[in-house]
Order: structure tokens, then sequence, then C-alpha cells
């Protein structure tokens, strides 16, 4: 039997965000190329190098930027039921995963200064092997979601 797709998909914002952590990448890129763009001028170096650096930037600024944030927007996937938590994720390989709530140990929330300005929080679920994350949750759905998924995982505890 093939299960249905998780119901759950990672807020709007989160692209936005993945956008984001995309720009600030291609901004070192950037530095790069033109640290070896000035040091190409200054040295008298061959012309290619410009052309080179310009693709060095251009290329993984699309991905990152438009391309890569949007297939993986696209594809994150959670849901939270009473026995398990689904978590479908990936960027050009699909992965779906099944974490018991028997295997749970601590659910934590986090939230670095970029979430933060998004008013976004990450989960992450640790087991005894793993640790998995939601990322990309409003704020106030990612402490319900926490609250729910430690409620759920103390019941199945006591239930075994």
């Amino acid at each position: 039997m093939i299960r249905r797709e998780p119901e759950y998909q990672i807020p709007r914002k989160g692209l936005t965000v993945w956008r984001l952590y995309g720009l600030i990448y291609t901004i070192f890129l950037s530095i790069i190329a033109g640290v070896a763009s000035f040091l190409t001028y200054k040295f008298d170096g061959p012309t290619f190098i410009y052309y080179i650096a310009i693709v060095f930037v251009a290329i993984p600024a699309l991905a990152l930027i438009w391309l890569f944030p949007k297939i993986r927007w696209d594809h994150w996937r959670y849901e939270v039921r009473e026995h398990e938590i689904e978590i479908q994720s990936g960027l050009f390989v699909v992965t779906r995963t099944l974490i018991p709530m028997v295997r749970v140990q601590h659910v934590d929330t986090s939230q670095g200064p970029i979430l933060k300005k998004y008013d976004l929080a990450n989960i992450s679920i640790s087991t005894a092997a793993t640790t998995h994350v939601i990322p990309m949750l409003i704020t106030e759905e990612a402490d319900r979601l926490r609250a729910r998924i430690s409620e759920l995982a103390r019941v199945a505890e006591d239930d075994v």
C-alpha cells in the first residue's frame, strides 16, 4: 500500500529565507570572484579569468537563489500523526522518513537571527540514533507542534 504524501508544507516565508541564504552564499562567491578578477587585473593575467569569475558567480546564483529553494520548498512536507511523524524532504532525491513516537527522546525548537526576523523556527526531533529537522515553521506553529509531539511521545512511551 502506497501512503499519501504528508499533508503539511513549509510556509511560503520558508522559501524566502532559503532564497536569502542563497543570496548570502552568492555574495561570498562574488567576493571570491572579485578578488580573483582584481588579482588578474593587477598582474595582467589572461582575460578568460574574468569570464570564469562571472560563470563562477552567475550559475550558482541562479541555482541557489531561484532553482534549489523552489524545488526544496515544493518537496518539503511533514505530518504528525498519533503514532508517528512523517517527513518528506529532498532536492533531487526525495526521501520520506517515518519516526515512531516511541523512539522520540526530545523535541527542540531553534531560531537564528534570520529566522527570527521572519518569525520562523526549526523543530528538531531527537531519537537515540538521529536528529530530524522540520525547518521554517511559523514560530507559533513550531511551539504548538513541539508541545504536541512531546505529548504524543509521552503517551506512546506510557503505552509500551
